[in-house]
């Protein structure tokens, strides 16, 4: 059985031709990415405001190596799998790409974001040049948005952690 959430899971190799139905649509196109290993409420918060900003919303998700290689071993807590169907099925999001890469220009530069979207706890001047660069080839504008104070996937296992 097919559910909604899982049509909204696109391949990689994929992601080209829906990019470009997007563009046929006249929609703009809102892009973030992340590990999203452990949702909580302020993506939740952050995920809206980012599809607000625009007409469709695609989140880059960053696949098991790349979190191992981010956030370390023990982690992600959920797979690749689970987690871009967690994200499919919210309403703000329109299709989730899970990329292999630590970093996503690759990602980027395929998706070919009107905007790229991250958390208050970067700055332009932060974020990834390679990233940076692809935003910028492909004409798209970089949206930082409030960080949520008090809410970190990181700071959720530590408090699961300690009560166990």
């Amino acid at each position: 059985m097919m559910f909604q959430a899982d049509k909204k899971v696109i391949k990689l190799s994929q992601l080209t031709d829906w990019r470009r139905g997007i563009r046929k649509k006249g929609l703009n196109l809102v892009v973030t990415n992340g590990c999203f290993d452990l949702l909580h409420s302020g993506h939740v918060r952050y995920l809206e405001s980012a599809r607000n900003l625009g007409d469709a919303l695609l989140i880059g998700l960053n696949g098991d190596e790349s979190v191992r290689a981010l956030k370390g071993e023990g982690r992600p807590i959920n797979n690749e799998e689970d987690r871009a169907l967690v994200l499919a099925s919210l309403a703000c999001v329109d299709a989730v790409s899970i990329f292999p890469e630590k970093r996503a220009d690759r990602f980027l530069s395929v998706s070919a974001p009107d905007q790229y979207v991250k958390g208050g706890d970067y700055t332009v001047e932060t974020l990834d040049v390679d990233e940076r660069q692809a935003v910028e080839r492909a004409g798209g504008q970089i949206v930082i948005l409030s960080f949520v104070p008090g809410k970190s996937t990181s700071a959720t296992i530590k408090r699961i952690a300690l009560s166990s």
